[in-house]
C-alpha cells in the first residue's frame, strides 16, 4: 500500500515535478522540500501529510510520532498535528495500546483508481496464471517507479515458496530481472538519469549490482528477456521481458517469472522459461494492442586507470 501512496504524492506534486523526469522521485521528505524551496505553488503541509503517510510500510506496520519524526525528518510537533488531522480523516487510525498510528481503510482507496486505469492487468491475468501454474512458480507485472518496481498484478502456483509477490509491493530495479527489464525500454537519456538516482539513493546497492543490471538490459536488447540468479533473493530464480511503455500513462512496465531455484535444471532458464516469459510479453501486447518497446542503445563510461 505504501507503493500506491508514492504515486499518489506525485500526482499531486506535479505542477513542482514537471520539470523533472517523471519516474524519478524524490528520495527524502528532507530533499522534496528542499528542491521545491521558493515554489510558490508546493503545498508544502500536503506533501508533508503525504510524506508521513510513505512512511508506513511492510515491516513498519504500526508507527508512533516518534518513530515518524525520524523516519521523514519532519520535526515530532508538526507530526503530532499530521497524524492526528490524519487520523480525523480516516487515513491513518490510532492504536489506543500501543500509542502508535497504522494506516486507515481510507488509505485503500487510493489504490484502487490507480489500478483501474491499468485494465490491461485484466487481460493478461488468465495467461500469467496458467505460465506460473506450468512452472510452478510466480508470474507478475510490475511498473517503474522511480528506483522501485511496484507490483500491479501477480499471479502464482498452489506452492511458490518462501516468495510470494503482492500486489502493491516495491522491489529495487538494479538487483532484480524486473527492473532491468523495464529500465531497460526506457529513453537513453531517462536510463543515464536513472542510473544517476540509483547511485544517488544507495551506492553500495548500485555498486554491487551495477555490472549485473547493465548486462541484464544488454539481455533485453539481444534476447528480449533478461536472468537474476538470486540477486535479490538467494532462494528465486528469476526472468523478466519489457512489457511496454504505455502510450496513456507514460509509464513503463514489465513482466517477471520467478521460480524456486531448487525447481530449475541447469541452463532451463535461458533455454525455456525466458523464451517463455518474451512470448507471453508478446501475447499480451497483442491483446490490449500495444506496440513492441525499443530498446535504446546505451553508452557508458570506462573508468580510466593511470
Amino acid at each position: 500500500m505504501d507503493s500506491f501512496l508514492k504515486v499518489v504524492h506525485w500526482v499531486s506534486m506535479m505542477p513542482a515535478l514537471s520539470r523533472k523526469p517523471t519516474f524519478i522521485p524524490s528520495p527524502s521528505a528532507e530533499t522534496v522540500l528542499a528542491e521545491s524551496a521558493g515554489d510558490a505553488a508546493f503545498a508544502t503541509t500536503l506533501a508533508k501529510g503525504l510524506v508521513v503517510l510513505e512512511a508506513f510500510a511492510a515491516g513498519a506496520t504500526t508507527l508512533g510520532n516518534m518513530e515518524l519524526s525520524a523516519r521523514t525528518g519532519i520535526p515530532r510537533p508538526t507530526v503530532a498535528r499530521l497524524t492526528h488531522t490524519l487520523a480525523e480523516l480516516g487515513y491513518l487510525r490510532y492504536d489506543q495500546d500501543l500509542a502508535k498510528y497504522r494506516l486507515g481503510a481510507r488509505a485503500l482507496r487510493m489504490a484502487h483508481p490507480l489500478l483501474a486505469g491499468m485494465q490491461f492487468r485484466q487481460v493478461a491475468r488468465p495467461l500469467m496464471q496458467e505460465l506460473a501454474e506450468s512452472v510452478r512458480g510466480t508470474v507478475s507485472i510490475g511498473l517503474l517507479d522511480g528506483t522501485a518496481m511496484i507490483y500491479v498484478e501477480t499471479a502464482r502456483s498452489g506452492d511458490v515458496g518462501p516468495h510470494v509477490p503482492d500486489i502493491g509491493m516495491p522491489i529495487p530495479v538494479v538487483s532484480t530481472a524486473m527492473g532491468r527489464a523495464s529500465a531497460a525500454i526506457l529513453p537513453a537519456a531517462e536510463s543515464a538519469l536513472l542510473e544517476e538516482r540509483m547511485k544517488t539513493d544507495n551506492a553500495d546497492l548500485w555498486s554491487a549490482y551495477r555490472d549485473k543490471y547493465r548486462a541484464g538490459i544488454r539481455q533485453c536488447a539481444d534476447l528480449g528477456f533478461c536472468t537474476c540468479y538470486g540477486e535479490y533473493m538467494a532462494s528465486i530464480h528469476a526472468v523478466a521481458a519489457p512489457l511496454f511503455h504505455a502510450r496513456n500513462l507514460k509509464q513503463s512496465f514489465a513482466i517477471n517469472c520467478g521460480i524456486p531455484a531448487f525447481r530449475l535444471q541447469p541452463g532451463q532458464i535461458e533455454s525455456e522459461i525466458g523464451p517463455r516469459i518474451r512470448a507471453l510479453a508478446v501475447s499480451i501486447r497483442s491483446l490490449v494492442n500495444e506496440a513492441e518497446p525499443t530498446i535504446e542503445p546505451r553508452e557508458h563510461k570506462k573508468k580510466t586507470t593511470k
